[in-house]
């Protein structure tokens, strides 16, 4: 918890340096492959502090998570492939490959199903950007829709703390974080509500 607390707070105060648009831009981009804390965390303060330019920065900090989760997908997909021989030692490689097929398989049933999927795991704040995207490469999501997926999910999350900070101001900071915890849990059981709908069988 402390690692945690002591980057939440280091995001803070990049939020409020002269070169907070670039340190957003770098937090998006490695939150989407490996770094722990979301960039609304620098989003909030920097919007608050210029309401003018909150779609500004939440396209900032969009652009940034694309070109970030492009680097989780290549991250997925050849570390897999480079872990390879290691697997084959410790006798994992057959059950992740059947397990990976299998995914690919339902991927390819169930197209609009795994869309879906996408878009409510870049929306919700519960489970980390990274897992998503090393996943896709992993199980070799195709690129565009994985893209398009993304842009949706993360973009419809920074497009609304833009358009309520815009409208209501500190208000709206403080309606996020009151619910924030059912906002996430509730993207969670649509998410789960899609994978239960995708490998059911039928």
């Amino acid at each position: 918890m402390r690692l945690f607390g002591a980057l939440y707070a280091r995001a803070l105060v990049w939020a409020r340096e002269p070169r907070a648009l670039y340190y957003l831009g770098g937090l998006s981009f490695v939150e989407a492959f490996i770094f722990p804390i979301p960039p609304e965390v620098m989003l909030a303060p920097m919007m608050l502090g210029k309401r003018h330019k909150a779609f500004h920065y939440a396209n900032i900090s969009l652009l940034c998570s694309l070109l970030g989760a492009l680097v989780g997908y290549a991250l997925g997909h050849w570390a897999f492939q480079a872990l390879r021989p290691l697997l084959d030692t410790l006798h994992l490689s057959g059950p992740i490959e059947q397990g990976v097929a299998t995914l690919s398989a339902q991927m390819r049933e169930h197209r609009w199903g795994m869309f879906g999927v996408l878009i409510l795991a870049a929306l919700q704040p519960v489970v980390p950007m990274k897992f998503v995207t090393w996943a896709c490469g992993i199980i070799s999501v195709p690129i565009v829709p994985f893209l398009a997926c993304i842009a949706l999910g993360r973009g419809k999350r920074v497009w609304l703390l833009a358009l309520l900070i815009r409208l209501f101001g500190e208000r709206a900071e403080r309606i996020l974080h009151k619910y924030i915890e059912w906002i996430g849990w509730a993207a969670l059981v649509a998410l789960a509500v899609l994978l239960v709908w995708w490998f059911w069988p039928r």
